[in-house]
């Protein structure tokens, strides 16, 4: 639907958006950046359920996407931008095996979860068997998308890439910031 954007709303004025998702805090409106920034560090209890950072809620939604991810993490995707992304992915070509192959395995694992009362999604058991969790997890943000991890992964990883940092960042940055 529309909605008139006032005093409460993300922006001023008295112009006309089109409501895109509602999020537990605010609507986020055409234009607006999803920015799911910053490290958090969580348990997992023995049924599988992990608190979502409070601020990664706000962004994610009520319910959001949770998937393989690369590098043995899971992806987690607001409702909009998972959209965005099965539109582009469906532009792949079909006729090749690599397409086909990571269609499957990627959306396979892919499941639709709620948040519950106490801030708490289920991960599922194949995709903590994928992601390696067990115990101790890390949540961290990646722009568009959330990422968890597996606490021990994601030092090794992180100790890993942060020697290369410079590196890595000198080779992408081809542009002016």
């Amino acid at each position: 639907g529309f909605f008139k954007l006032g005093e409460n709303n993300i922006q001023g004025g008295s112009m006309w958006g089109k409501v895109v998702y509602r999020c537990r805090h605010y609507f986020l409106c055409v234009g607006y950046a999803v920015m799911l920034i910053g490290e958090y560090n969580h348990t997992l209890d023995k049924k599988g359920r992990v608190i979502v950072p409070s601020r990664f809620r706000d962004e994610l939604g009520e319910n959001f996407i949770i998937t393989r991810g690369m590098d043995s993490c899971l992806f987690l995707y607001p409702m909009y931008e998972w959209k965005n992304l099965e539109t582009r992915l469906k532009g792949l070509p079909f006729n090749k095996a690599e397409t086909r192959a990571f269609l499957r395995l990627f959306f396979s694992g892919a499941s639709e979860v709620e948040v519950d009362k106490q801030g708490r999604i289920l991960i599922p058991p194949l995709l903590r068997d994928h992601s390696h969790l067990k115990k101790d997890v890390v949540f961290i943000g990646v722009s568009n998308r959330a990422e968890i991890w597996s606490k021990e992964i994601w030092e090794e990883y992180s100790s890993n890439s942060s020697l290369s940092f410079e590196q890595i960042s000198e080779k992408l940055m081809d542009f002016q910031m």
